[in-house]
């Protein structure tokens, strides 16, 4: 299942990270990891983020996918389940809305 990765990660530890030069060397091991299908870096409530649209195939995945964020940058991580424009189709919305409406 497609999901968004929310991060956002507080000033500390990625200040230091950044003046000691291990911030970058960090995120590429995490992104070669994840395998994201996209990635973005964002301000974030002040802070810094990322979003990575990734592959979930089981919820035994999560972990693997949101601890390098919590141990490496101290983050809050959050998913959300995500769906390209075809996915929405299939849902079939018109029979949901005859159901639920």
């Amino acid at each position: 299942m497609r999901m968004m990765i929310v991060a956002q990660m507080p000033p500390e530890p990625f200040n230091t990270m950044v003046r000691n030069g291990s911030a970058g060397p960090t995120i590429k091991k995490i992104l070669d990891d994840l395998k994201p299908e996209a990635a973005y870096f964002v301000e974030y409530d002040g802070k810094r983020g990322g979003f990575f649209v990734v592959d979930v195939a089981k919820a035994s995945d999560v972990p693997r996918l949101a601890e390098p964020f919590f141990l490496k940058f101290n983050a809050e991580v959050k998913f959300r389940v995500c769906m390209l424009p075809q996915d929405l189709a299939e849902a079939n919305l018109e029979a949901l809305g005859k159901k639920w409406g």
